[in-house]
């Protein structure tokens, strides 16, 4: 199965699997986020709210307008390994964004086998997993650095998002 992984990450970062494209997910059945904190009323952000894994601080973009800060977490259930979660969660109505950082993560290979039942792919040249909770939450991660996963989910009514939130992270 390693095997296989690393085989298809290399084909990923050398582009066979589509290159910066934020591709649709299938269904799995795992959860992906559990919320730490109660929701508040607090608006979005401008760029320049981040988020941290040790050293390493990654910038957020502005979240669409509507979205209002409604908490945190520190967990994603879709992954096979405990690892360090911070991440801020906002919502419009019932639609959820969940917006993180994962840390831990060093080599290629640990990401590519990250979450079980997610298709490997890449996204701007690193290796980047997606892959859909039996909720509907749609998931993307990529690996921003070694130790830094970029986390982005989303409700069906904001996954269309997804992909300009990526393109934001700095």
């Amino acid at each position: 199965m390693r095997r296989l992984a690393a085989v298809l990450l290399v084909c990923a970062l050398t582009g066979c699997a589509g290159g910066d494209d934020v591709p649709t997910p299938r269904a799995t059945t795992s959860t992906a986020v559990t919320p730490t904190t109660p929701p508040s009323p607090e608006p979005a952000r401008a760029r320049g709210l981040s988020l941290s894994c040790g050293a390493i601080n990654v910038t957020l973009p502005a979240m669409p307008l509507g979205l209002s800060r409604a908490g945190s977490f520190t967990r994603l259930a879709s992954l096979t390994r405990r690892l360090d979660v911070e991440g801020l969660v906002w919502r419009r109505d019932d639609e959820h964004m969940y917006v993180g950082v994962v840390c831990g993560v060093r080599t290629a290979e640990q990401f590519a086998t990250l979450v079980a039942r997610s298709r490997l792919t890449a996204y701007k040249g690193r290796p980047a997993l997606r892959w859909t909770t039996r909720g509907g939450l749609r998931n993307f991660m990529w690996l921003e650095q070694p130790g830094t996963a970029v986390y982005i989910g989303a409700t069906p009514g904001l996954a269309g998002q997804i992909r300009d939130i990526a393109a934001g992270v700095g």
